[in-house]
């Protein structure tokens, strides 16, 4: 259970980092997972940090950075 509370953190994240919606979230954040390779829990983990400290792991970072790209701040 706690792992869904961390996902719904890192979709709270995504959300309002990117200003996209919770939908196209969940999409980015599971297609960082599988793009990857890393555990959908990890990159949620990981998202939720950043959040916090500002720093993510380069491959988590470049990946989210890419499918943000087509999504322009409004």
């Amino acid at each position: 259970m706690d792992s869904h509370a961390v996902i719904d953190q890192a979709l709270g994240v995504i959300v309002a980092v990117g200003r996209v919606s919770p939908a196209e979230a969940w999409d980015m954040l599971r297609e960082t997972s599988m793009c990857t390779n890393i555990k959908l829990r990890h990159v949620a983990e990981a998202v939720v940090a950043w959040g916090e400290t500002g720093a993510l792991a380069p491959d988590i970072r470049d990946e989210l950075t890419r499918r943000l790209a087509p999504h322009p701040r409004r």
